[in-house]
């Protein structure tokens, strides 16, 4: 088994880092580069920037704060929110970004995951899927922060998005999304075992266990963005409690 990759999420509304419930009613934290720098000094594999409302109100993407946060931080960096074509992931890739993951413009225009597999790789594609469940075993694709359904099966859609040429799912549940009650695991579950690309589970983190039990379904990383915002656990704390579990993470 290979690693598993502890993420430090930071969801961006403007200059700001801020944290919501269920993608709604968002609170401002900081700085997001503050916060960057800090979970990078703590150990965290990789880091998420997702502007959550890019997409909803039409703006632009997050290429300022990458470019800044780049000269700090020197761990692989996934960027998101906003992303319409090529041209806007060059543009996030030569700021600083490792990876793009796209999530609105990716249902509403299915070939562009393609294109930004050809031209950039597949590594560097990342199918955002925000996922709400609609039916027991059954969740939709949701865009524009969680606000509009799609009518897309989240688990066909992770299918099909691999098909298409992403390399990875970062698959957030919007039902558990800040509510400190644990990762969605048979949603987890089930993307897993759609796709033989790593998927990062993403919403819901509380404890301890809900760390070993997403794992247990076939995450290949988990991220986390409550949990640390608050202080209520670290990036050192996260990384010894999976070694005490025997859960296989990077050694720093």
């Amino acid at each position: 088994m290979n690693n598993v990759r502890l993420i430090a999420r930071l969801d961006i509304k403007g200059p700001n880092l801020i944290k919501g419930v269920h993608l709604e009613g968002l609170r401002v934290i900081g700085d997001p580069q503050e916060y960057a720098r800090r979970y990078y000094e703590q150990g965290a594999d990789e880091l998420i920037y997702i502007d959550i409302v890019a997409s909803l109100y039409g703006r632009s993407k997050l290429t300022d704060i990458v470019r800044r946060t780049a000269h700090d931080v020197f761990v692989p960096m996934t960027v998101g929110g906003g992303i319409r074509n090529v041209d806007d992931v060059s543009d996030l890739l030569r700021a600083g970004a490792d990876k793009v993951a796209i999530n609105t413009a990716g249902v509403r225009r299915p070939e562009l995951i393609t294109e930004v597999s050809r031209r950039f790789g597949s590594q560097a594609m990342v199918l955002s899927i925000e996922a709400k469940q609609r039916a027991p075993g059954k969740w939709e694709v949701y865009t524009d922060c969680g606000r509009e359904r799609s009518g897309l099966d989240a688990v066909h859609w992770a299918r099909r998005g691999v098909e298409l040429g992403a390399g990875e799912i970062l698959v957030t549940s919007i039902d558990r999304e800040g509510t400190r009650k644990g990762f969605d695991i048979e949603l987890v579950r089930a993307v897993s075992n759609a796709v033989k690309v790593p998927v990062i589970a993403s919403g819901g983190y509380g404890e301890p266990a809900h760390l070993f039990q997403v794992v247990a379904a076939g995450a290949d990383a988990a991220a986390f963005a409550d949990a640390l915002h608050y202080q209520r656990t670290t990036m050192p704390e996260l990384r010894q409690m999976a070694q005490t579990a025997g859960i296989p993470v990077r050694e720093l």
